[in-house]
């Protein structure tokens, strides 16, 4: 297994990742929101592309995992900066980009930042938007009064301590919205998504469909599959969904 090493951003970041040596197009995994990189996909991706002599990145955001700073000091933008400097820095060529829930987001904002970079497209129940459409649209006038008034706000997690939602988080979320422009994918893309997923819903699913415009989108919903995504039969899929992108590029 690639060693932990770490990059030094221009940000003053120092960003915790993995890196696999192998033939391109490399895979960079991005996690979700308060996850890290020892996750079960993960872990399971850098596996799956070593064997068959593919490069792979997987990474923590800075606030997150091994990498320096607060989880609460951070912002989507702070984190979808660590994740360009990851690939631009990181990585050699286009790379397949494979996002997690917010990583979903991330992913979608670097196939805007560095076009170049992206020559494939994979999210797992993506959550663009969430912090405007999920959170602030779901606070009750006292929370929203709360989180203005003192700066943060905990709410409910289902993964253990409550998440920390800060007055910085939602404001700095709404320059980086990607459900309010139109979002052209012209790259191989796969949507995957769980049917028994009760935090990012379906629907939300098909919104992102419906918006995004690109010859070669696809969704696909796995019956029974929660949020986590991380059954044998989700990460078979996942599996397939990565090899059919891998397939798309090579015949072009």
């Amino acid at each position: 297994m690639a060693g932990l090493e770490y990059l030094e951003t221009q940000h003053g970041r120092r960003i915790a990742y993995h890196r696999t040596a192998g033939a391109g197009p490399g895979i960079v995994f991005l996690g979700g929101f308060a996850s890290d990189m020892t996750g079960t996909k993960a872990t399971h991706l850098e596996t799956w592309c070593r064997a068959r002599g593919h490069a792979f990145l997987r990474f923590d955001y800075s606030g997150h995992g091994s990498s320096s700073g607060r989880f609460e000091d951070g912002t989507i933008g702070a984190w979808a900066q660590d994740a360009e400097e990851a690939i631009a820095r990181l990585t050699d060529g286009p790379q397949v980009l494979i996002g997690s829930s917010m990583g979903g987001w991330i992913s979608l904002l670097m196939t805007k930042w560095m076009p170049k970079k992206v020559a494939g497209l994979i999210t797992i129940a993506a959550a663009p938007d969430f912090m405007e459409d999920s959170y602030w649209a779901g606070f009750s006038e006292p929370q929203r009064a709360t989180i203005m008034r003192e700066g943060r706000i905990e709410v409910p997690s289902d993964y253990g301590s409550p998440y920390v939602i800060t007055r910085s988080m939602i404001e700095d979320a709404r320059q980086h919205l990607v459900l309010r422009e139109p979002l052209a994918l012209t790259m191989p893309t796969r949507m995957l998504q769980g049917s028994a997923d009760d935090v990012v819903p379906v629907s939300g699913a098909t919104i992102l469909l419906d918006h995004a415009s690109g010859e070669d989108i696809r969704l696909i919903v796995q019956k029974g599959a929660d949020h986590s995504f991380s059954s044998p039969s989700a990460l078979a899929l996942l599996e397939d969904a990565t090899l059919n992108v891998l397939e798309a590029l090579s015949a072009t």
